[in-house]
Formats: structure tokens, C-alpha cells, sequence
């Protein structure tokens, strides 16, 4: 059994031999433990950094291309040296690395596919209040749109099974936390939570350059995701609502004509009626057009999972 930390960095010469020295060189059913650095165009030393550190492997990406490409491409590479399990942690120490056990042993035990290390986001010293709040009301909403029990949704510190690295897909450009959760959901994966305990804080969150942008981004993000994976329910939500507000407008016009008001004045909500219905219609139908291509991409998506795991096998045969 194979275990691969993977830590993204960008710009994290001061903490990342820190990072990686507070991680388990061993573990309980695990028989070989190895540590990937994916450098995400870093400006500073993390590169040379990196090197000196025995026994770590390095990724370097020609510019800096976001966190969810450098870890998309880390379990890739992870996948591609053998990994049977993989484990992501930040560059920033944030995380104790003697908590890696506690999220590969769902794992091991065959009851998770994903294990998320759950910060306990309401009582984190080094966050502030309104952050603790923030971070309540998204991994509430993620929960909603994942129909699943999520109590710490940005945490960054997973593990993942090599079934379920092989099936992980990021397709968004800012982060991989909030999709990858909704994309699992949608795939019916089984998802623990362990609690896990974090570090003082070592510099502010690079994502989070203000807070109008983390929550534009965040918002987008989980409505991207979910469209993609609940066609049908967020079109036919919209068209319901349409077609709802054109009927009692059309109600409301006859109720007026029929008890001899007439239409004087009155027109005007026709009309939007009647285009509120042909819109929620189209909408609907957009909706069941959008669930028929959902249907499609599952099928290159199984295809895609099925590929890669050939070329992985095929890739093991052939090494010495």
C-alpha cells in the first residue's frame, strides 16, 4: 500500500520544510510513504527549497496557473508513481501532519472514498468571526447543493482513494474544494469527515484577497457545479417560478375581466404573463435538453475513468 502527500505551493520557501518535516514518515497498513511538491510557478526559492529536501519528489508548472490546476496535476502525477492513496495538504503548514492517520484510516478500512479533515471551522482561534461565519454558511450551502452532511467544505486537507482520485475532475480554475464535493455527491462516493487540528496561521489566505471576491468566486464556483451536475433541478426551479408568476398574473387579469372591471389599465400584466409562461416553458425545456447532455457526459466521464486506468496499468506492466 502506497501513500502520496501531495503539497501544491506557490511562494512557500519559509513553511514548507516545516511542512514536510511534520509529516509521518510511516504509518499503521501503509508500506511506503512519499512527498510530491507541485510548484505552481513560484517567484521565490520554493524550487530549490524543495530540492534540498531528501526523498521529495518535484513538479514544477511553467507559470502560475491556480490552486485547482496544481492539484488536478498532482493527483494525476500521484496516480502515475503508483499511488493507492493520496493525501493533500497545504504548503503553508496549516495542517499537523501527525493528522494524516486519522484521514487514511477510513480508507484503509474501506468505509470512505474521500476523508476531509474537518477543521471544526466555528471554533478556530486564528480565524475571525465573520470568516467563522462565512465558513458555516458556504459549507452549509455546499452541503445543500451536495445532498450530503459537510461540516468543513474549504478544508484543504483530504485523502482520497486511488478509485476516487482516478474519477476527480476540476473543471474551475479557482479552487478544487467546493466542486470536487459537489462532484462527489453527484457520483454517490462515500465522504467522511475526521477532526483534524490546525497550526497559528503563518500568512493570510492567498484566495481570499478580499471579501467580495472570495464570495463572487466561492458563489460561482458552487452554482457552476451544481448546474453542471443537477441540470434538471436548477432549470426547472427557474421555468417553475416563470410559469408560477405568469398564471397568477393571467389569473388575476381574468379575475378583474370576468368581474367587469375590463382590461383598461390592465394589459400590461398580460402580456408579461404571457411572456413569464412561454420563457418558463423554454426554460423547462432548456432544462430537459441540459439533463439529456448531463446523461452524455457521464458516459465520457466513465470512459475517462476507464482510460486513465488502463494507461495506469499498462504504465505498471511495463516498469522494471
Amino acid at each position: 500500500m502506497k501513500l502520496i502527500i501531495q503539497i501544491p505551493c506557490y511562494n512557500e520557501e519559509g513553511t514548507l520544510p516545516e511542512t514536510i518535516r511534520d509529516l509521518p514518515r510511516s504509518l499503521p497498513g501503509i508500506d511506503c510513504i512519499e512527498f510530491l511538491v507541485i510548484d505552481d510557478g513560484s517567484t521565490d526559492r520554493t524550487v530549490e527549497v524543495a530540492k534540498s529536501i531528501d526523498g521529495t519528489h518535484l513538479i514544477r508548472l511553467n507559470r502560475n496557473h491556480g490552486l485547482a490546476h496544481a492539484f488536478l496535476t498532482g493527483l494525476e502525477t500521484a496516480l502515475q508513481m503508483g499511488a493507492d492513496v493520496i493525501v493533500n495538504t497545504d504548503g503553508d503548514n496549516q495542517y499537523r501532519g501527525e493528522d494524516v492517520e486519522r484521514l487514511v484510516g477510513p480508507i484503509l478500512s474501506g468505509h470512505a472514498d474521500i476523508v476531509i479533515g474537518d477543521r471544526g471551522v466555528a471554533t478556530v482561534a486564528h480565524f475571525s468571526p465573520l470568516k467563522r461565519r462565512l465558513q458555516r454558511l458556504g459549507s452549509w450551502v455546499v452541503q445543500q447543493a451536495a445532498g450530503a452532511t459537510i461540516p468543513d467544505a474549504t478544508s484543504g486537507f483530504r485523502a482520497l482513494s486511488r478509485e476516487a482520485a482516478l474519477r476527480t475532475l476540476v473543471l474551475g480554475q479557482y479552487s478544487y474544494t467546493l466542486e470536487t464535493l459537489i462532484q462527489a455527491g453527484a457520483r454517490q462516493m462515500t465522504v467522511a469527515y475526521v477532526p483534524v487540528r490546525t497550526n497559528p496561521q503563518a500568512r493570510p489566505s492567498r484566495l481570499m484577497r478580499s471579501l467580495p471576491h472570495y464570495l463572487t468566486q466561492s458563489g460561482l464556483t458552487i452554482l457552476r457545479s451544481y448546474s453542471l451536475y443537477y441540470p434538471l433541478r436548477v432549470f426547472w426551479r427557474v421555468g417553475i417560478l416563470m410559469v408560477l408568476g405568469g398564471l397568477a398574473l393571467g389569473l388575476r387579469f381574468l379575475y378583474f375581466f370576468v368581474v367587469g372591471q375590463g382590461y383598461t389599465g390592465k394589459i400590461q400584466s398580460l402580456i408579461l404573463a404571457a411572456i413569464l409562461l412561454i420563457v418558463g416553458f423554454q426554460t423547462c425545456l432548456v432544462g430537459l435538453v441540459a439533463d439529456l447532455i448531463g446523461f452524455n457526459r457521464r458516459i465520457l466521464e466513465e470512459t475517462l475513468f476507464r482510460i486513465r486506468r488502463m494507461e495506469l496499468q499498462e504504465d505498471s506492466e511495463q516498469d522494471p
